[in-house]
C-alpha cells in the first residue's frame, strides 16, 4: 500500500521530517508561520472528505462479512469490553501519575494569564446515558452523513451489514462485492492524499508552534512529560503486556509493526485518517482475518480513545493541582467515569476536544484555564491518536484469535479482499 522506497521515499519518515522541519519554521518565523496554516487545512480537509464514505464503507463490508459468521455477537461484545475496559484503565493510570508527579503544582502562570477565558463553560455539559443512547441511533441517516455524526453512522452500517449478510448467497455476494470494491477505491483514494501529508504536516506545525510559540508549552511542560511518560508506559508495556496474555501473536512482532500507522497517526492527529495504514498492517503483517479487521479497526477509530481517556485524566489533576482545588474520591470516580465516556463519545477526527470540559465540570475543577491547552491541543491530539490507534490494533489482534480458538465453524467462502 504504501509502498517502500529507501528509507526517504517512505511517508512515515517524510512525515517525521516534515514535523521537524515545520518546528524549525514555526520556531524562527514566529506569527507570521501562520501563512502555511493552508496547507495544513488542505490536507485535513482531504483527510474529511474520505473518512466519512470510507468508514461506512469499511463497516457495512466487516458486519457483512461477520453476520455470516456465529461468532459476530462474540467479537461485538469483546470489542466493546476491550475498549471500555482499556479506556477505564487508561484514566485509571493517568489520575495515579497525576497524583505521584504533581504536574500542576508550582506551575508559573506569568505570561499567560491573557489566555484564560471562561469561553468554553458552556460546551461541557455531559449528555446523560438516555441522551447519549437516542444520540447514537439516527433518525435520518443522510442526515446524519451530511453532518458527519460518527456513531450514528456506525449505528446504521453495522445494522444494515448485518441485513445484508442474512440475504440468501446468490443476493449476498454481489453486494459484498460491491461494497469491498468501494473500499479498495476508497484505500487508492486516501493513498493519494496521503502523498501530500508531509506538506500537510509542515503546513500543521509551523502554524501550532509559530502561533503559540515556546512559552504556552513551557507553562505545560511537566504537565507534558508525565502525559507522555503516561502515553509511553501504556503504549509500550500495556498493551503488548494483553497481545502475549490474550493472544499467539508476539508483542514484539506487534510493536513493529505499528510504526508505520503510529507514524501517520502521529502526523494527522487522527485515527480515521490512519484507518487503511492500521487495516492493511493488521491484515498484512499481524494476519488478522478481513472480517474481523474491517469490524473491529473502524469501531475503534471511533470509540476506543485510551489516549484521550488519559490526556482527560491528567488534564483534569493538573487543573486541580493549579487552581489548589481538594479532589475527594468522588471527583475521582466522576473524572474516570466522564472520561472514558467521553473517550468513546469523541469521534476520531483532529481538533480541541471539548470533551475536558466535560471531565473538569463533572469534578468541579475550574475550566478558566482551558485556552492554555487547547493552544496545544495539537501536539497532545497527535500522541493520544498515537496510542489510539495501538489499541483499536491490540483489540483487533486479541478478538481476531479468540474467535479462532473458539468452536470452528464452516467458514463461508470469503472474497479475497484485502485493504
Amino acid at each position: 500500500m504504501l509502498k517502500e522506497k529507501g528509507l526517504f521515499g517512505n511517508i512515515g519518515v517524510q512525515v517525521v521530517i516534515a514535523m521537524c522541519v515545520g518546528t524549525l519554521v514555526g520556531a524562527m518565523m514566529g506569527q507570521s508561520a501562520s501563512m502555511f496554516a493552508p496547507l495544513g487545512s488542505i490536507f485535513i480537509h482531504l483527510i474529511k472528505m474520505l473518512v466519512i464514505p470510507l468508514v461506512a464503507v469499511a463497516i457495512i463490508s466487516g458486519a457483512a462479512g461477520l453476520g455470516s459468521s456465529q461468532s459476530a455477537g462474540k467479537v461485538g461484545l469483546s470489542t466493546l469490553g476491550f475498549f471500555g475496559l482499556t479506556s477505564a484503565v487508561a484514566v485509571a493510570l493517568a489520575l495515579f501519575m497525576g497524583v505521584v508527579f504533581q504536574p500542576g503544582v508550582g506551575v508559573d502562570m506569568t505570561g499567560v494569564e491573557g489566555m484564560f477565558s471562561n469561553v468554553y463553560a458552556d460546551k461541557g455539559e455531559m449528555p446523560t446515558f438516555w441522551a447519549t443512547v437516542l444520540g447514537m441511533i439516527p433518525t435520518n441517516v443522510f442526515q446524519s452523513l451530511n453532518e458527519a455524526n460518527i456513531l450514528q453512522i456506525l449505528v446504521f452500517c453495522l445494522f444494515f451489514g448485518i441485513a445484508v449478510s442474512k440475504l440468501e448467497k446468490e443476493r449476498r455476494d454481489p453486494l459484498i462485492n460491491g461494497v469491498n470494491a468501494i473500499v479498495d477505491a476508497m484505500v487508492w483514494m486516501i493513498n493519494v492524499v496521503m502523498k501530500v501529508a508531509p506538506l500537510g504536516v509542515f503546513g500543521l506545525m509551523a502554524d501550532a508552534v509559530g502561533t503559540f510559540g515556546f512559552s504556552a508549552l513551557m507553562v505545560v511542560f511537566k504537565l507534558f512529560v508525565v502525559y507522555v511518560v503516561a502515553i509511553l508506559i501504556y503504549g509500550f508495556i500495556f498493551y503488548p503486556a494483553m497481545i502475549k496474555a490474550f493472544s499467539k501473536t508476539s508483542p514484539l512482532k506487534f510493536l513493529s509493526a505499528m510504526k508505520k500507522p503510529q507514524a501517520v497517526a502521529l502526523s494527522t492527529a487522527s485515527s480515521m485518517a490512519t484507518l487503511p495504514v492500521t487495516m492493511e498492517v493488521c491484515e498484512e503483517e499481524l494476519g488478522v482475518k478481513n472480517s474481523t479487521a474491517s469490524f473491529v479497526l473502524p469501531l475503534g477509530a471511533t470509540i476506543n480513545m485510551s489516549g484521550n481517556a488519559i490526556y482527560y485524566g491528567l488534564v483534569a489533576i493538573f487543573f486541580a493541582q493549579m487552581f489548589n482545588v481538594e479532589l475527594g474520591m468522588g471527583a475521582y470516580i466522576a473524572i474516570i467515569v466522564t472520561s472514558t465516556l467521553g473517550a468513546v463519545g469523541q469521534a476520531g477526527v483532529p481538533g480541541p476536544s471539548f470533551l475536558v470540559v466535560a471531565v473538569l465540570l463533572a469534578a468541579g475543577i475550574p475550566i478558566e484555564g482551558l485556552p492554555l491547552l487547547f493552544a496545544l491541543d495539537r501536539i497532545f491530539d497527535m500522541i493520544r491518536t498515537a496510542l489510539n490507534i495501538t489499541g483499536d490494533a491490540a483489540c483487533a489482534v486479541i478478538v481476531d484469535n479468540m474467535i479462532n480458538d473458539g468452536p470452528q465453524e464452516t467458514p463461508e467462502p470469503e472474497s479475497s479482499h484485502h485493504a
